[in-house]
Formats: structure tokens, C-alpha cells, sequence
């Protein structure tokens, strides 16, 4: 499955696309847990779930996306790709 993410300005795409990740088995618990710590290390505690994409410090410490991303992962039917 083929997944692509778009939509406004801060409407919360790499939020839900991170929690739709998360909620698949395509990234664990414990790392979540680490991007929450992190977040809430810099006043983001919210942002856990955009961090599964949001890579660049620049992205991080002004909670904004700007590059795009891909995730891959696969559950027990589908090898899903997200952009």
C-alpha cells in the first residue's frame, strides 16, 4: 500500500501520519517513548508522534516540517510505504 500525506499548513499531517505509524506496529514503543522525552525537553511534548518523521534539528526546534519524508514498514498483510 501506497500511502500520500497533504494538507494545510500545520494541520497536523506528520502528527497523525506518525500516530498512524506508530498505531501499525511500524515503529516501537520504546522509541516514541524516547521522542516524547525529547520533546517535552525542548517545551514539544506533544510533537512525540511528528518526530517519527520530522528528522532535522531545524524541523524539531521550530515544529515544522521541511523536507519531505518516506517511512517504509510492513504489518502481517501489507508492506506499506508513506510519504
Amino acid at each position: 500500500i501506497n500511502v500520500v500525506v497533504i494538507g494545510h499548513v500545520d494541520s497536523g499531517k506528520s502528527t497523525t501520519t506518525g500516530h498512524l505509524i506508530y498505531q501499525c506496529g511500524g515503529i516501537d514503543k520504546r522509541t516514541i517513548e524516547k521522542f516524547e522525552k525529547e520533546a517535552a525537553e525542548l517545551g514539544k511534548g506533544s510533537f512525540k508522534y511528528a518526530w517519527v518523521l520530522d528528522k532535522l534539528k531545524a524541523e524539531r526546534e521550530r515544529g515544522i516540517t521541511i523536507d519531505i519524508a518516506l517511512w517504509k514498514f510492513e504489518t502481517p498483510k501489507y508492506y506499506v510505504t508513506v510519504i
